[in-house]
């Protein structure tokens, strides 16, 4: 099974976020990653969507839902939606609102019960943005540690108002505070790249999956190392679509230097294992 960690496909209310509403944008990206942009993408189709993932071979998509300023919100509803109507193409992960602890906690706990698999929390994007270990959303990471559900953390890339919002060392307090939270490190932790792989090796509780940034970005060999090496039980494949296409990306990882046994971890085995499927 191959399971693409980071795909946000084009219905709902992904449609009104920038990476659909910013095609050329979102395109700009897609080649300076060195691919061509998908149609799929490109048509705002599911239909193109669900045949590049079976022309790819791809078996599931983690579809992530956002409460985000600029970057613009996907309501849980409308990724509950999307798994309803392919529940075996996509697994649901549920976003919150940080403002509330009460609330996103028994947010939590409704997105459990109903099947969503993780929990997604963008601290620098939120509409007030947070760091990481700010001290209001430590509540809603002890919750997610008590009730046993792993949490997607956006910290890289375009995390936030300025660089700091991607701060390792933050990171790294809630990774030590919260020892039995299974966190992934969306976008790599980049471009912090050396620095997020320092803390996956000290941290067992730290999945990477470095999405997009994996793709010729500055420092993206060393996750190839790590992902063939000490990694290689806790890297996460992913696509990122639609900002890189979901076949041609694919094509493109299978021919790293990733040992055939380390691939088979990476592209599905271990997000089996976080998600308990």
């Amino acid at each position: 099974m191959i399971i693409d960690f980071r795909l946000r496909p084009p219905v709902g209310g992904f449609l009104g976020t920038l990476m659909y509403s910013a095609g050329e944008r979102r395109d700009g990206f897609t080649r300076t990653v060195g691919f061509e942009p998908s149609a799929a993408a490109q048509q705002q189709s599911m239909t193109l969507l669900l045949k590049e993932m079976d022309a790819a071979k791809i078996d599931r998509g983690v579809v992530v839902g956002r409460l985000a300023g600029v970057l613009g919100s996907v309501s849980n509803e409308d990724v509950r939606g999307v798994v309803a109507e392919h529940p075996d193409r996509f697994i649901g992960a549920a976003s919150i609102d940080p403002t509330d602890r009460r609330r996103a906690c028994q947010t939590i706990s409704q997105a459990v019960k109903e099947g969503f698999k993780l929990i997604n929390i963008e601290p620098g994007s939120y509409p007030v943005p947070m760091y990481a270990d700010d001290r209001r959303l430590y509540p809603i990471y002890g919750h997610c540690e008590d009730v046993g559900v792993p949490v997607i953390m956006m910290v890289g890339g375009t995390a936030g108002p300025d660089l700091s919002y991607s701060d390792p060392i933050r990171t790294d307090r809630v990774l030590a505070d919260f020892p039995a939270l299974n966190v992934v490190v969306a976008h790599g932790g980049w471009p912090w790249v050396n620095e997020i792989l320092h803390l996956a090796f000290r941290r067992p509780n730290l999945w990477l999956s470095p999405d997009m940034y994996f793709s010729r970005m500055p420092g993206w060999e060393e996750y190839v190392k790590a992902a063939d090496g000490f990694l290689a039980d806790r890297m996460l494949y992913a696509s990122s679509f639609p900002f890189c296409p979901v076949q041609g990306y694919k094509e493109w990882f299978e021919t790293l230097p990733i040992r055939e046994d380390n691939l088979n971890k990476v592209m599905g085995g271990n997000a089996r294992r976080l998600l308990g499927i």
